[in-house]
């Protein structure tokens, strides 16, 4: 395959405007974003980023989870779509770039191939990823993991958010349901870049993170039940505290993750206290525990040891405990001819660069299941992530999005 030369670039300032104008969708309180996804916010960021998809000239295909794929036509019709995206979905309390950078800077490698005239063998798919977060309707990574075969859909339809909602409702109240039969598609390969989520490429002054492998994830929501009673009225030795039960549980997590450091993790971050009244103890929480390693058998290790651990601490304090498997995924070995085009592509540029495992899921790691697939990282200031204060430079969105292109221009051929 020709590689593009390394004086091809993308727009920085079209793609950071791009960025901006995405950001005003769904604006958080505190300089982030709020865009949760199949809220009416999504429906609108939809909309924009289809708007600027067909002004490129590509043409719109939806699937029946709701994942939104736009084509560029390549010179073979018969030859497999070469795919690129992200999500447009955020947290909550979410910044602008986690996601939105890898969905427009897959709209910039169009755009510029367009300025250049450039045409390619393979088609270019430009794509949408439903629900990656996770925070509204868990799990994460829901769509793309229906896509890659994981579930089944008409389960992920009948998810719930918090208020009740179903997803499968909510998808077709803002009419984003396509008719596509999902995970219908063949590729030939797919690229996704995105924000680092941690300090590590800052920390060392690299401008590209290439992505070799994806951490494993268990997430375990767990349910501890006392007694509900009177915070000041209720001695000492007749208390039944599901919430003392659910700080010694957490007390065992953070131990058994440092038990396997460097590259283990673990904590609670879903928490939820019931009746959480200032004067009465808990008598219920129901938290999920989130467990990550690139090694299987290390988070299986700390999966058993935290249910073990956690059955004894509530037989001890007569507190009944239930375990639920809530989500999760092995851990993630991205296909080597990608991350050599990858790779090859930072140091055709002049970027700096370093191997990287990434600590977060992303939907490129279901698609790894069904395609050739690799990933990107550029740094974030602090390593910060799902977090309104979540920040990058234009830089490090110029550099991510040129790697991007090289890497998938190369694998889609370009035509002389």
């Amino acid at each position: 395959m020709a590689a593009p030369g390394e004086n091809l670039r993308i727009n920085g300032e079209r793609l950071w405007d791009s960025l901006m104008d995405m950001a005003k969708i769904g604006p958080g309180i505190a300089g982030g974003n709020n865009r949760q996804t199949l809220t009416d916010e999504d429906a609108e960021g939809r909309a924009l980023f289809q708007k600027w998809c067909e002004a490129a000239g590509m043409t719109m295909g939806v699937d029946t989870m709701g994942n939104m794929f736009f084509r560029r036509e390549g010179t073979d019709s018969d030859a497999l779509p070469v795919y690129v995206g992200s999500h447009l979905d955020t947290q909550p309390t979410g910044g602008k770039y986690d996601g939105v950078l890898g969905v427009l800077g897959g709209l910039e490698i169009v755009r510029t191939l367009n300025d250049l005239d450039i045409k390619t063998k393979h088609p270019i798919v430009v794509t949408n990823w439903s629900n990656e977060e996770g925070t509204r309707f868990a799990p994460a990574m829901l769509a793309s993991g229906v896509f890659a075969g994981v579930h089944e859909q008409d389960w992920a339809y009948e998810r719930e958010d918090a208020k009740g909602k179903t997803f499968g409702a909510e998808l077709d109240r803002i009419g984003w349901k396509g008719e596509e039969e999902v995970g219908a598609r063949k590729m030939h390969a797919f690229f996704e870049l995105h924000i680092e989520q941690g300090p590590i490429l800052e920390a060392e002054g690299k401008d590209i993170g290439v992505v070799t492998h994806g951490q494993g994830l268990s997430w375990t929501q767990v349910t501890i039940t006392g007694k509900e009673s009177h915070t000041g009225s209720t001695p000492m030795p007749m208390r039944r505290n599901a919430g003392l039960g659910m700080a010694r549980v957490l007390q065992l997590v953070d131990e058994i993750a440092w038990s396997h450091k460097p590259d283990a993790v673990g904590a609670a971050g879903h928490i939820d206290v019931y009746p959480n009244s200032r004067n009465v103890i808990p008598g219920k929480v129901v938290f999920t525990v989130d467990f990550r390693s690139p090694d299987l058998s290390v988070i299986e290790d700390m999966e058993a040891r935290m249910k073990a651990g956690a059955q004894k601490i509530c037989d001890e304090m007569e507190l009944e405990i239930e375990f639920e498997k809530s989500g999760g995924f092995d851990p993630v070995a991205f296909d080597e001819t990608c991350v050599s085009a990858i790779r090859n592509a930072a140091e055709r540029l002049g970027y700096s660069h370093r191997n990287i495992i990434s600590g977060a899921g992303h939907d490129a790691c279901w698609i790894n299941r069904v395609a050739p697939t690799a990933m990107v990282m550029c740094p974030c200031v602090d390593g910060l992530s799902h977090n309104e204060a979540e920040e990058i430079s234009p830089e490090w969105a110029r550099a991510g999005a040129d790697v991007l292109f090289h890497a998938v221009v190369e694998t889609a051929e370009i035509v002389e």
